[in-house]
């Protein structure tokens, strides 16, 4: 009597249950398709970027560089230049304040 029960119950529960779980398996598949060209294009789109970033890492990069070597060799030049440079600075301050000024123009109305 009792494994009849069981047995009733077995089958009940395939009936109902075997159903349900398939079409929750369909159901998650058809959402898994729908999503996929999604993933697909986030995916391209992160690998656009990420390409995109690191040409222009590159590009600062490169330009850090030069700015760099173009800076050095400017102090490479001018530190033996500079006493040169600051005896031309003193006489050019030296005679700029030996010269006269005009005079200011009158203010005019208009």
């Amino acid at each position: 009597m009792i494994e009849a029960l069981l047995v009733g119950l077995l089958i009940l529960l395939l009936v109902v249950f075997l159903p349900l779980l398939l079409l929750g398996l369909l159901f998650k598949l058809l959402v898994a398709l729908v999503v996929l060209p999604l993933r697909i294009l986030g995916f391209l789109a992160g690998a656009v970027v990420g390409a995109v970033g690191l040409a222009a890492k590159a590009v600062v990069g490169l330009v850090a560089l030069l700015v760099g070597l173009a800076l050095a060799l400017g102090a490479l030049v001018v530190l033996p230049l500079l006493p040169l440079l600051l005896l031309a600075a003193g006489i050019w301050l030296i005679v700029r304040l030996a010269r006269p000024r005009p005079a200011p123009a009158p203010a005019g109305r208009f």
